[in-house]
């Protein structure tokens, strides 16, 4: 008995068969994955339009800080990106960095203060008023 014969459970990827015909050859027999509905989307033509649209538009205010990690004794040099901890520090959580076009670093262990500080003036700056 396999997993699609149990009630109620779902069929994995190798129990659904289909055939194939190719144009020209013999009829084949292929194995589908099943892709359940809303699970998994892809972008149609107007999403990639609507993503270079925004991509092309010029920043409101100003662009996003760059970060930097201290290498020595008043020496930084730039990051990746913020750290957890860094954004987590200036209260900014990972979808609001996204839409904010802040880089995100997250192998990067530990707060520098200067990055916190400057996470918190621009999430600030870049708060639209009600």
């Amino acid at each position: 008995m396999n997993s699609a014969e149990v009630a109620g459970a779902v069929p994995s990827a190798w129990d659904v068969r289909q055939e194939v015909n190719l144009p020209g050859g013999p009829r084949i027999q292929g194995y589908e994955w099943i892709v359940l509905r809303n699970s998994m989307t892809t972008w149609h033509k107007r999403d990639w339009q609507q993503f270079y649209e925004l991509a092309r538009r010029p920043w409101r205010r100003h662009r996003p800080p760059r970060p930097v990690y201290p290498t020595g004794l008043n020496r930084v040099l730039p990051a990746q990106g913020f750290s957890l901890s860094e954004l987590d520090d200036a209260g900014v959580d990972l979808d609001l960095a996204e839409r904010l076009g802040l880089p995100v670093d997250a192998g990067r262990i530990g707060a520098y203060g200067p990055n916190v500080t400057v996470l918190r003036d621009f999430n600030r700056s870049s708060r639209q008023p009600l």
